[in-house]
């Protein structure tokens, strides 16, 4: 099956220019194709994950893959789905994002070789732009009117539009050009929110070097009230396991809602798509073991078919009331000295960052949300000393459903 094909199958393609001929091309000979990824961070999280997958997807089909970190792009600030002018970065601190934006994207697509795959930055050619040449040779391409039909920028016109930030269009585009003349890069592609912006860069390469040139965007997967998936009430749910740990990773996707289960099977697993639909029909509680599979699947893909074994091991102990083995779940570091000869429940739950405040810390326990080491605590007065750390497995907080935290101390 190639690669349209098995993108048509999982539900990936949202939109997408000049399909036949792009078969006719893809068939030809082995191509090349690039995403581009924002170093705002040290870490990707679940948000550029069905991006990563749709580079594996491409590379797993015989194309090679072009990595674009924006670096010179995040300095003016993609206005896409941005309410302000975003926080301008330094270039070290983009260069050691790159080192681990990279670091996770090798769990999925193989580096080995610039024949299989290559990491660039765009700030490498964008930085020496002659400001005229570059109006020039690419201003003449793109009209203000039609610029300002984009989704993109409607949604900013009222708020306020920096002309900083009404380059930005512009700059992509020329990353495709730049592409498409130094590593023959003739399909971009991206989510589907990023669609003006990669269909002006193709434009821009079929006028101006008159060369094959695609475009392909991937659905937007959100929740039920519309958010886009990758966070959590504690934040982003990163891809750098130091920052989301296996086990919390796999929690993601153990508790996603029940309306995306299918489609996530689809996007962020390589199971047959038999499979897929055989898990995403289980009636009732069934979907529970979709869930299971979901989360097996995409922890093992990140973190290795042993940090998912774990992970599924720890969550099943939990789940069945007991203390899991092999320390998964988010671990935090306690003061010997604050705990003292005993610590109120409320002050040790927010001490640990359990819960934000003491108000909050109330509501659980007198709404019955809280457990530790697997009996509920229903007195805010408790207090809670030595002898519930219990050696090396520390003392295990159960926060509502779903939520456990161990805490150890420390010297």
């Amino acid at each position: 099956m190639g690669f349209i094909e098995t993108l048509r199958e999982r539900g990936l393609v949202a939109q997408i220019t000049h399909e036949d001929e792009l078969r006719e091309h893809l068939q030809e000979a082995p191509r090349t194709a690039y995403i581009g990824f924002d170093p705002t961070a040290a870490s990707l999280h679940v948000g550029s994950l069905l991006q990563i997958m749709t580079l594996r997807r491409w590379q797993q089909a015989g194309g090679r893959v072009v990595v674009v970190v924006g670096g010179g792009t995040v300095m003016v600030g993609d206005p896409t789905g941005k309410s302000e002018l975003r926080q301008m970065l330094t270039a070290e601190t983009i260069t050691n994002n790159m080192v681990g934006i990279k670091k996770q994207l090798a769990h999925f697509i193989d580096f080995s070789s610039p024949a299989r795959a290559v990491m660039v930055n765009n700030y490498d050619w964008l930085g020496p732009l002659n400001y005229l040449d570059f109006l020039r040779e690419i201003g003449p391409h793109f009209s203000v009117n039609r610029m300002l039909t984009a989704e993109c920028f409607k949604q900013r016109l009222e708020k306020g539009l920096s002309f900083l930030e009404f380059n930005y269009m512009l700059l992509q585009s020329y990353d495709f050009l730049h592409l498409y003349r130094q590593e023959r890069c003739t399909l971009q592609m991206g989510g589907d929110d990023q669609w003006s912006n990669i269909l002006a860069g193709m434009e821009l390469v079929r006028r101006l070097a008159g060369g094959k040139a695609f475009c392909l965007t991937t659905p937007l997967l959100t929740t039920s009230d519309g958010r886009k998936m990758g966070k959590t009430e504690k934040g982003a749910v990163w891809l750098d396991g130091t920052l989301t740990s296996p086990y919390d990773y796999f929690q993601y996707w153990r508790n996603v809602e029940d309306s995306v289960v299918g489609n996530c099977l689809a996007y962020f697993t390589e199971l047959p798509m038999a499979e897929v639909s055989r898990l995403a029909a289980l009636p009732g509680a069934g979907i529970n073991e979709a869930k299971k599979v979901l989360a097996f699947e995409a922890t093992r893909l990140l973190h290795g078919k042993e940090a998912a074994e774990q992970a599924a091991l720890a969550a099943e102990k939990l789940f069945a009331g007991g203390v899991a083995a092999g320390g998964n779940e988010p671990e935090v570091l306690l003061a010997a000295s604050d705990l003292g000869e005993g610590l109120g429940v409320l002050d040790l739950l927010v001490k640990t960052k359990v819960v934000p405040s003491k108000a909050e810390a109330r509501r659980l326990v007198e709404q019955g949300g809280l457990a530790i080491n697997g009996e509920k605590v229903d007195d805010i007065h408790v207090k809670i000393g030595k002898s519930a750390f219990k050696g090396d497995a520390g003392c295990l907080v159960k926060k509502g459903k779903k939520h456990y935290f161990r805490l150890r101390l420390s010297d």
